[in-house]
């Protein structure tokens, strides 16, 4: 057993786990200048070229509400489906599921926030009609054969009313498992997340709602992300969101930044010796190209850094004189 195995099996890591790209939606919607169609297209298939399987691929929203995602459509049917790769969409209301169902996602995933302001902030309703909306969701979905997940944002603290009680969360849950919904993803929406929350949050859900599959997302605000992931793999976590160069944001929260990025995450779970079925090499070169298409240089450090063991020619460095 090689030492990253070793260390895995130490703190009781799962052997593999799941990675879900968020760049082409949380990634690109706060971005105020409209990315190509060809570009989100190409950045999806660049990246199940290195391996990724799933997808946070759009939303279909207003275009108002969020102009960067208006090519929803155009964006699901671009994709190469040639590999075995999984399109889910963010749907805030029964006309975007109607809208996604005929575009044909994979997943569509229904989202409301742990506070009640943020809820407003982020869709313009309380909790109360988030939920009651979503059966209505849920029936356009089943009805399509279509699956349905469920997200919670600021499930580890919110920007206008400070701490966000583990009962918020585990009744959220609740309320999507008694709908059919079985797959949860806690959102760090402004990086406010910490170990300790981590891995209460997550023990909380294991036992209130221990039918339900979890899934953390976390941006790096506080420059922490992967501390998190690292608690979240702790506590048996087995699916994780990033974007790719650390794009995002939320635009309905201040102080929000970008998600971890996706060329990191790679890179820690596979030093800790958890498998991703990821090329690690191809990853970084897409975060690179993302950064052309962005035309700016993106968070992300295993980009700039490359692979830990990369080596230079002691002629290329100069040598220290005196």
């Amino acid at each position: 057993m090689n030492r990253n195995a070793a260390y895995a099996r130490r703190y009781g890591f799962e052997q593999r786990v799941r990675v879900v790209e968020v760049g082409p939606r949380d990634g690109l919607q706060a971005e105020p200048e409209f990315v190509a169609t060809s570009d989100k297209i190409a950045m999806i298939d660049r990246l199940a070229a290195a391996g990724i399987r799933e997808f946070e691929a759009t939303s279909f929203v207003s275009p108002r509400a969020v102009p960067q995602l208006r090519d929803a459509a155009e964006v699901i049917a671009g994709v190469d489906r040639g590999r075995p790769i999984r399109l889910t969409t963010l749907v805030p209301n029964p006309r975007g599921a109607v809208a996604a169902a005929a575009a044909g996602v994979d997943a569509m995933v229904v989202f409301l926030s742990a506070s009640e302001s943020h809820n407003r902030k982020n869709v313009n309703r309380s909790r109360a009609e988030s939920l009651e909306g979503f059966r209505e969701v849920v029936a356009i979905a089943r009805e399509a054969g279509i699956k349905v997940q469920g997200a919670i944002a600021t499930s580890f603290g919110c920007p206008f009313e400070g701490e966000v009680d583990v009962g918020a969360i585990t009744d959220i849950a609740k309320a999507y498992t008694q709908m059919g919904i079985t797959h949860v993803t806690l959102g760090d929406t402004t990086g406010m997340a910490t170990p300790p929350l981590v891995a209460e949050r997550c023990k909380a859900l294991r036992k209130e709602v221990p039918e339900s599959d979890i899934a953390l997302h976390f941006h790096n605000t506080r420059g922490i992300g992967l501390v998190n992931v690292h608690a979240g793999l702790a506590e048996g976590i087995t699916i994780f969101e990033s974007s790719i160069g650390g794009l995002g944001g939320c635009p309905f929260a201040p102080g929000a930044t970008g998600n971890i990025a996706t060329e990191d995450l790679v890179y820690m779970l596979h030093e800790c010796g958890v498998e991703t079925g990821i090329d690690a090499i191809a990853v970084t070169e897409a975060a690179v190209w993302m950064e052309e298409v962005m035309g700016r240089k993106l968070p992300g450090q295993a980009a700039k850094a490359g692979p830990r063991l990369k080596t230079s020619a002691m002629d290329a460095v100069a040598t220290a004189c005196g």
